[in-house]
């Protein structure tokens, strides 16, 4: 009798961690934000506007960013796992500025321990290289907007 009760327990327990993911986690559910400005995502450059991501397929390593009203092109992008010292109330996505010049680094759901983090990108290595070699240390500036 004690087996089938840990069983169930551990059948319920199973069930709720599969059952509730978060939105960005889910495949075909898109989470949207307004960019005010133009950024870089894998190598391709979008201007600024609303734009929604979401994932390709079941597999969460896969996401595609695109313009909400369909004007702009897309981006297809690879992520990998990233464990957040803190877990976000909501859905963010993070970029890293150098200058005037914005790459998509992380996407944050809401709730959740991890977080979706791109590789750097040539283009990105170079411009923090370049920082470096002018003497300064600086690393580049984070700016994080909120998803609806």
């Amino acid at each position: 009798m004690r087996r089938i009760f840990t069983a169930i327990v551990a059948t319920a327990f199973l069930a709720l961690a599969i059952t509730a993911p978060a939105r960005a986690q889910l495949p075909g559910t898109a989470m949207r934000a307004n960019i005010p400005f133009d950024f870089i995502v894998n190598g391709k450059t979008l201007p600024a506007g609303n734009y929604e991501v979401k994932r390709l397929n079941d597999e969460p390593e896969g996401l595609i960013i695109r313009s909400v009203d369909n004007k702009h092109d897309h981006a297809v992008f690879e992520t990998e796992s990233m464990q957040q010292n803190r877990m976000p109330r909501e859905d963010q996505i993070v970029f890293d500025r150098f200058g005037d010049t914005y790459f998509l680094s992380e996407v944050l759901t809401g709730g959740m321990e991890t977080a979706r983090r791109l590789a750097p990108t040539r283009a990105e290595r170079e411009l923090k290289r370049e920082t470096q070699m002018a003497g300064t240390k600086a690393q580049p500036q984070t700016v994080s907007i909120a998803l609806y």
